[in-house]
């Protein structure tokens, strides 16, 4: 009982093992595949290795235990839609959408949900939807804003604070913009001198300032940096920034010949970047901004046939590319051309301007205003979608507490279930074992039982075959056969008394047995025993008397006793840990052979103990018999040995 209690304890501790192992294991899975993960998220996407790089996440989005984890999950669906945003908006929107189902109504994340809503907010600013977009910048923003810990790179830092100051700036939100936009600067230090964003944040907040009505004083601190960034890195800026801030700065102080001076910089760089892209949006819209600006500093110099002749330009563009340009830009030509043929004396040519600037900034707000109608409808339906997000994670966290008791109730009847069939488990293996035992021991007592049945008449036969050696006057062979007979007497005895012996010590009184069997025949057969010899029979120990009633029933019926050619062998094999023991004879007359069907009483006595020992010991045990080809037989015993303690 004490073995099987002891073997479920082992056999539990080792699935307990097995299962931390596992976990372990899975824990640093989990690890390398974060490590490899955040590697490749550094990696900067290029013509020639986007296709690998794309591969390596779609591998990622397919792997069961990185989808397992929440993160790692998210992290890759960003990745995807990041890759994606270029060539496929659409599957770059669902990407991001999936990440951001998996991790918004969690308070942890935040780095990679500032990440993905900045990447939605990308994606609507692509489609012109500037509502969503300003809704999603916000989210990233306000995320940066509320923890200065947040774990994110200054650089994704600022590029989401001015990504949503630009949007707020662009829908009039000025105040607001003009906050991040600040909020962006404390972070310029921690960035490359050379960064785009060096520049962007001041020409934003600039912007701001005069967009916004705000008092003007760090106006040309800032256009000193940028001044200072411009000659220290001019490769790196594109000096159109610096000459639109000194515009703004010098139009507000009414210097007219300043402005039309950075006016005439800033065309001659648009005219070159038209050359060299004709029909890219940015491009047209810079060239016709700068042909506006213009012909405005110099009808307010009083040059009209200067202003006349940008007037053309921009007509010209007007022409070619209208619909490119933005209703804000063409509101402003109209305008001031409404006012350059007032100053010219060209009153019907001014009212038509004047009314034309009316007609475009009527059509300007009917379009953002339909248009902001459908992107407020589309922005109520994301925000009643994160509402009912927000209900839905309380009902989950509800759920989820009632899940985590069922379970425990489940584990609870699990665990009394188990504990119960432990306990059939140990009582059956008592009731077995205790049965075995009484097996064991029964046939113990019926072998003892035999051997006392067995000895008298074997002393008789002994008795009467030394009296034959006294009458015929044989006293060699009568002192020898009865010192023979005291030696197996003595062993018999003390064997009879022992549960195992050594083997060496069954083999001696087996050979005296042997011997004394063949004095009383008169030497009528031979037999010989093959022991071992490399084998330390003193530390073998097998159970007594299993090896003799079968060389006795090859004596009585396996061999012609009249016959002197008549032979027993006896081979022992060890064959750790069964001793394997081959008893051989020579063979009665086929007539007489019986040997086959013949089972002694002491035969089927110690096959019973073979089989209970081999059932205690959970080892091959038992009886086989072969017929030889010379008409004898091999009785092969398999006996279970133990090594001396």
């Amino acid at each position: 009982m004490k073995f099987r209690l002891s073997y479920l304890c082992v056999m539990f501790a080792a699935l307990l093992a097995c299962k931390q192992r596992n976990t372990a294991e899975n824990k640093n899975d989990l690890t390398a595949y974060s490590k490899a993960i955040n590697e490749l998220g550094k990696k900067n996407a290029s013509p020639t290795n986007a296709d690998s790089i794309l591969k390596a996440w779609q591998q990622y989005n397919v792997n069961t235990l990185v989808l397992a984890d929440t993160g790692l999950n998210a992290e890759v669906k960003y990745n995807l839609g990041k890759m994606y945003a270029r060539k496929d908006a659409d599957t770059a929107k669902m990407y991001l959408q999936q990440g951001l189902e998996l991790v918004e109504s969690s308070e942890n994340f935040l780095p990679l949900k500032a990440r993905i809503y900045n990447g939605m907010g990308n994606l609507a600013t692509s489609e012109t939807l500037e509502h969503q977009a300003n809704y999603y910048y916000n989210k990233a923003a306000i995320i940066v804003l509320s923890d200065t810990t947040v774990q994110l790179s200054p650089m994704a830092k600022s590029i989401m604070l001015l990504s949503a100051a630009q949007s707020n700036k662009n829908l009039q939100q000025y105040s607001l913009a003009y906050k991040m936009d600040l909020a962006a600067l404390k972070l310029m230090p921690q960035l490359p001198p050379n960064a785009v964003n060096q520049q962007r944040v001041l020409v934003q907040l600039i912007v701001d300032i005069y967009k916004a009505n705000l008092p003007d004083k760090n106006v040309e601190v800032y256009i000193k940096k940028l001044e200072k960034l411009q000659a220290t890195y001019p490769n790196d800026f594109n000096p159109r920034f610096l000459y639109d801030c000194k515009l703004f700065y010098y139009d507000k102080h009414n210097k007219t010949d300043s402005v039309l001076k950075y006016a005439l910089l800033n065309t001659k760089i648009a005219e070159q970047d038209f050359e060299e892209s004709p029909t890219e949006e940015t491009v047209i819209g810079n060239l016709y901004t700068s042909y506006v600006n213009n012909f405005i500093s110099y009808t307010k110099l009083k040059d009209y046939a200067s202003a006349a002749s940008y007037i053309t330009k921009a007509e010209q563009i007007v022409k070619a590319r209208g619909k490119l340009l933005k209703y804000e830009d063409q509101i402003r030509d109209t305008e001031a051309r409404s006012d350059y043929y007032a100053a010219v004396g060209q009153n019907d040519k001014a009212l038509k301007a004047a009314h034309a600037a009316i007609t475009l900034q009527k059509e300007n707000f009917e379009t953002e205003n339909t248009q902001a109608i459908a992107e407020m409808n589309a922005l109520y339906q994301l925000q009643a979608k994160d509402k009912s997000i927000n209900t839905l994670n309380k009902d989950i966290k509800l759920n989820n507490l009632k899940l985590e008791r069922n379970r425990l109730i489940l584990l609870i009847a699990a665990l009394v279930v188990l504990l119960l069939l432990i306990f059939i488990f140990l009582f059956y293996s008592i009731y077995k074992q205790r049965k075995l035992k009484q097996e064991k021991e029964k046939v113990q007592l019926q072998q003892q039982l035999l051997r006392t049945q067995m000895e008298p008449h074997f002393i008789f036969n002994t008795l009467s075959a030394l009296q034959s050696f006294i009458r015929l006057d044989e006293k060699d062979e009568a002192i020898k056969y009865l010192n023979q007979f005291s030696r197996l007497l003595r062993s018999s005895l003390e064997l009879s008394r022992e549960k195992l012996v050594p083997l060496s010590q069954e083999i001696e009184t087996l050979a005296n047995y042997l011997s004394l069997q063949q004095m009383r025949y008169n030497n009528t057969f031979k037999f010989n025993l093959n022991i071992p010899v490399n084998e330390d029979l003193d530390t073998i120990m097998l159970p007594p008397m299993l090896i003799q009633p079968f060389v006795e029933n090859s004596i009585l019926h396996g061999i012609n006793l009249g016959d002197k050619e008549s032979f027993i062998s006896v081979d022992f094999l060890l064959e750790d840990p069964v001793l394997k023991v081959d008893i051989t004879d020579s063979g009665k007359n086929v007539a007489e052979n019986k040997i086959q069907n013949h089972q002694s009483l002491s035969g089927i006595i110690s096959k019973e103990r073979l089989e209970l020992l081999g059932k205690e010991r959970s080892q091959n045990a038992g009886i086989t018999y072969i017929k030889n080809q010379n008409g004898g037989t091999t009785v092969t015993l398999h006996i279970p040995t133990s090594p001396i303690v």
